[in-house]
């Protein structure tokens, strides 16, 4: 019997992201569960941070994601899993890439939400942020954190 029927994945196009897709394919496969595969434009904090006229940057942003849902999608495909794609956006300043894939988790009735994160720690983590940090805490299932490549030049 199959624990996760419905499992998130949440991708951002780095490698680690990859590497988690990679892990939630293999997982749907071993479940025989439906995936989801979303992405995240984060506008509010593009306006606030951009230089460039927000228009064409937050359509450019919207375009990197939907070509970085189709490779996905493609790379589920080609592993035997068909995935359905989404793109969110987090558009209240209160709110969090974290909280937009939680709240769409929920709403897709997930029973697992697989993330991948670079694991930073120290002055990294507090200015940097940590959406996989912020997800464990307001998620409404289980979270599996898939860890990056550690570099090897950086101390422990």
């Amino acid at each position: 019997m199959a624990l996760f029927k419905r499992i998130v994945v949440a991708i951002d196009g780095s490698s680690t992201s990859k590497m988690a897709l990679r892990e939630a394919i293999k997982l749907a496969k071993d479940q025989q569960s439906v995936l989801r595969i979303v992405y995240v434009v984060d506008v509010v904090t593009l306006a606030a941070e951009s230089p460039y006229e927000l228009v064409e940057y937050e359509d450019s942003v919207r375009r990197a994601g939907d070509r970085v849902l189709k490779q996905a999608a493609a790379a589920a495909r080609k592993a035997g899993i068909e995935a359905e794609t989404a793109r969110l956006e987090v558009q209240k300043i209160q709110d969090r890439v974290a909280d937009e894939i939680a709240r769409n988790a929920k709403g897709w009735r997930a029973d697992l939400i697989v993330l991948g994160t670079h694991g930073r720690r120290g002055l990294s983590r507090l200015f940097i942020g940590s959406v996989a940090e912020s997800l464990v805490r307001v998620s409404p299932v289980p979270v599996l954190l898939i860890r990056g490549r550690q570099d090897p030049s950086s101390s422990r």
